[in-house]
């Protein structure tokens, strides 16, 4: 088994794949992301829906009756993730040594990538007092990662591009002076992109006896005949976001939201290349329409505010993610032919945080937290379209009020990832080569945002 140590940057939003191709298949890790708020990013997210933010819009509607004015907001976050892998593979498993998969180490697949979001709350008056109503956009999951074509886990991995972007409606109603409620649509856009090689040498010889491919007299030899495999789809769902918020006096708040899973049905083309003669008419390597179900899911949130002194504030969040709503993807034809199928199993997740925010002055307001956040993805399933595990996030970040109407905010957040490891093994006729190996990684998130009251 050969092995090869690369190095990778994820240019990404911290998402996930669905991915099953005809030759083989991928899986990949959670794909959710939580820059909606640079301000949140600061604290590591704790206290991240009763806040004086315009995110609330998307995160928790009840919220947004905590701005009295006008406000409009947008957040920029650079996120740059990066990891390294070690590792190898072999041809249908073999020891051989001839059977080590060869390979470069996959080059950088991107740069880091800037994640905006945009929000705007309007408070209403006259007969509609106690009224709120917002509207944001914004990238909720995420992913994209790119290696070179001859890099050693290609049979596994080249491609993988997950967009997927929210508008937000949302209204809001304060009941009375310490409790309000809201709710909002979610109309949501998915653009889905996923490419690897197929190692067309190795699903021939091993199509009739698999010592065919290690006979140095038959014809068709494992990675000698390299095509490649592209799925691309999009599709647009709606889904709906309702939230609570309780503030029995200036000093505590408590806040819960929910937002639902959006299924999807993507639709788009299945693209070979570099189809050997000997399977040209084959109909398992034919272009043509096709797409897969893909699932966003339900997240749920609780946060906690409290004033410790009128400077002084200790904040909490928990949130559980419905990633167990992604078991499995299936590539279809437009005709319902299965091309590939993907077994995920993933398991719901945690996410647990504190913060602190301390005002030096009306104008400065410093703040920081940490959390932990556990990863849907298992040992089983795991794959190099992004690895990923449980990490721990670390950030601090500042509020500057220049004026009554005008905030700026910026934050630095660390994410330190368990060392994740990709165990995959033959599955003929799907699988044909193996993949083992382990990543490092870690992240670096930046942000700045505007923040306007009128």
């Amino acid at each position: 088994m050969k092995t090869t140590t690369r190095s990778f940057r994820a240019t990404a939003l911290a998402l996930a794949v669905l991915g099953t191709l005809a030759a083989g298949q991928a899986s990949a890790s959670g794909f959710q992301l939580r820059e909606q708020s640079v301000k949140n990013l600061g604290k590591s997210n704790a206290g991240s829906i009763v806040g004086k933010d315009a995110s609330n819009v998307s995160l928790n509607p009840a919220a947004m009756t905590n701005l009295d004015k006008v406000t409009i907001q947008s957040d920029l976050t650079v996120i740059d993730l990066s990891a390294s892998f070690s590792g190898g593979g072999s041809i249908l498993g073999s020891p051989a040594p001839s059977a080590a998969l060869t390979g470069g180490n996959g080059g950088d697949p991107g740069d880091p990538t800037l994640v905006p979001n945009m929000a705007v709350v309007f408070p209403m008056h006259g007969a509609l007092e106690g009224m709120t109503l917002g509207a944001s956009i914004g990238a909720p999951f995420g992913l994209k990662t790119e290696y070179e074509p001859g890099w050693v886990g290609r049979y596994r991995a080249l491609t993988s591009d997950v967009k997927v972007v929210d508008l937000t409606l949302s209204a809001a109603f304060k009941a009375t002076d310490g409790v309000s409620f809201g709710a909002g649509l979610v109309y949501e856009r998915a653009d889905v992109t996923l490419s690897k090689a197929i190692d067309f040498g190795t699903a021939i010889c091993a199509s009739g006896n698999p010592a065919n491919c290690f006979n140095p007299q038959y014809p068709f030899k494992p990675q000698q005949l390299d095509g490649g495999f592209e799925v691309s789809g999009s599709d647009t769902a709606v889904g709906y976001l309702v939230g609570m918020q309780v503030a029995p006096n200036d000093k505590l708040a408590i806040g819960f939201s929910y937002r639902s899973e959006i299924k999807h049905d993507l639709a788009g083309n299945l693209d070979f290349q570099n189809v050997p003669a000997l399977l040209g008419a084959d109909p398992r390597f034919q272009d043509g329409p096709g797409g897969a179900k893909m699932v966003t899911p339900s997240v749920t949130t609780l946060s906690i505010s409290y004033g410790i002194t009128d400077q002084l504030r200790v904040l909490g969040d928990y949130q559980a993610t419905g990633w167990s709503s992604l078991q499995d993807v299936t590539i279809r034809r437009s005709n319902g032919t299965v091309v590939g199928s993907e077994d995920f199993s993933w398991e719901d997740t945690d996410f647990f945080s504190v913060g602190m925010e301390y005002d030096l002055s009306d104008a400065f307001t410093l703040r920081g937290g940490i959390g932990w956040d556990e990863s849907p993805t298992n040992d089983v399933t795991r794959t190099p379209r992004l690895p990923d595990n449980d990490r721990m996030l670390y950030s601090v970040g500042m509020s500057w009020a220049f004026s009554d109407n005008l905030t700026v905010d910026a934050a630095y957040q660390r994410i330190e990832i368990d060392d994740p490891t990709i165990d995959l093994g033959v599955h003929v006729p799907s699988d044909l080569s193996t993949l083992h190996g382990t990543f490092g990684g870690y992240a670096n998130l930046f942000g700045v945002s505007m923040q306007y009251r009128f």
